[in-house]
């Protein structure tokens, strides 16, 4: 298993494509599907899934038929940049665009809540990925509810129902993804909390490590238990076969990578991405154009030879000149 990578069967075991049973509670967060591997050998594994990626998103790019949305979830410490870090580092930077959905500005505010994400959807031939989403918008904004009062909804739309209307509109936007050919992969990195403190403490003890530490993180640390269960929530309502979730263990980051990586590329191939072909009429052009191509050189070789040849002959008759 040196350089493979994990097996379909391992992958199936953390995709939820109908949460109605799911429950967070039944998900470990430190599981490594029973694999035990040493640094060297996870990083051999992961740099094989990402050379596939890397060859598959050139199809994608060039077959110009799918596109590719990547959702990454989890709560502060998760690894969510670490994943985009790591994964996506094969990939073609020309072919493939971040995004970091940070806290609303007044101008997102003003509008829908997928407005801000929905126009940054990849375009056809491309991969996109969205570090944070509108998955935010039944998560950091049902656990702070005042963030739902700065968006200004009329009162008789903000009633107890609008989490499920919610669920209800993501679902229908994904839906139509689907049908407009985009597949959508969404990763909640589960992480335990006291792994969240140990990397806290990471953070803070480690001078490197510093710029990362938020006072905020912590205040929100104090809410894990509504974190939870709004995620819990969420998964449960919006796992689905069209956009499927993956609740990905992510104690040990070079699982989690190994997991996302896997992920992607068996999706990706399921999509069957070939490079166009050229035929008929494009064909006997191109090799039309080959043949000039190559009468070119041809032609520059024979001027080559013809120019060294002079060249010989007036060094002859310069030297004989010289003996008159």
């Amino acid at each position: 298993m040196k350089n493979a990578m994990l097996s379909p069967a391992t992958i199936k075991r953390f995709r939820i494509h109908d949460g109605a049973r799911f429950k967070l509670a039944s998900a470990d967060p430190g599981d490594t599907a029973g694999l035990d591997l040493d640094k060297h050998t996870a990083k051999n594994m992961l740099r094989a899934g990402v050379k596939r990626l890397g060859e598959l998103q050139e199809r994608l790019y060039a077959q110009d038929r799918w596109g590719v949305l990547i959702i990454i979830q989890a709560m502060d410490t998760g690894g969510k940049d670490g994943i985009v870090e790591h994964v996506m580092s094969g990939v073609n930077p020309q072919g493939c665009d971040v995004y970091s959905f940070k806290a609303p500005s007044t101008q997102e505010l003003d509008h829908d809540f997928l407005w801000r994400t929905s126009k940054c959807v990849p375009e056809r031939g491309r991969i996109g990925i969205f570090n944070r989403s509108y998955y935010e918008e039944t998560l950091i904004v049902r656990v702070h509810p005042e963030i739902l009062a700065r968006q200004k909804l009329p009162p008789e739309l903000m009633g107890d129902d609008i989490w499920a209307q919610r669920f209800e509109d993501i679902n229908g936007f994904e839906r139509y993804l689907a049908r407009n050919g985009i597949v959508t992969l969404k990763f909640f990195l589960h992480i335990s909390k006291e792994e969240q403190r140990q990397r806290f403490l990471a953070r803070i003890d480690e001078p490197a490590k510093r710029w990362k530490f938020s006072m905020g993180d912590v205040a929100e640390r104090k809410l894990w238990d509504r974190y939870m269960e709004a995620y819990e929530d969420t998964i449960r309502n919006t796992a689905t076969a069209d956009a499927p979730w993956y609740v990905v263990p992510a104690d040990h980051k070079w699982f989690a990578r190994l997991v996302v990586a896997a992920a992607i590329v068996e999706r990706m191939e399921k999509l069957d991405l070939q490079f166009p072909k050229v035929e008929d009429a494009a064909l006997k052009e191109m090799l039309e154009a080959r043949a000039a191509l190559l009468a070119e050189d041809e032609s520059a070789k024979k001027g080559g030879k013809r120019a060294r040849k002079e060249g010989k002959g007036g060094k002859k008759k310069s030297a004989r000149s010289n003996t008159l």
